[in-house]
């Protein structure tokens, strides 16, 4: 399963820096990782993983692919939460709405 995630037009993208932020602050340890093929970050401890639409270190668009096990609960509720304190917002083919 996967969460797509975006920055509204109104809101400004966020640095990878700010997303990993977010994310200490909302008690995981992230690691960046940026390959050829993409841009990504793991969460010590879980299956859960987020690849980002980066360009020069500035992030407009990202996937949540949900480990196995990990679809509800946590470790999503809280990545969620911290991408919503970003101004982030959730996409599904009904198209944007806000993260709750």
């Amino acid at each position: 399963m996967e969460t797509q995630l975006i920055v509204p037009h109104s809101v400004a993208p966020s640095t990878i820096s700010q997303l990993l932020e977010a994310l200490r602050k909302a008690h995981f340890e992230p690691s960046y990782v940026s390959k050829a093929w993409g841009d990504w970050i793991h969460l010590y401890g879980f299956r859960t993983v987020i690849s980002l639409e980066c360009v020069n270190g500035i992030s407009h668009a990202a996937t949540i692919e949900h480990g196995e096990g990990e679809e509800e609960g946590e470790p999503i509720t809280s990545i969620l939460r911290a991408f919503r304190k970003l101004g982030w917002h959730g996409m599904d083919e009904n198209g944007e709405y806000p993260l709750a």
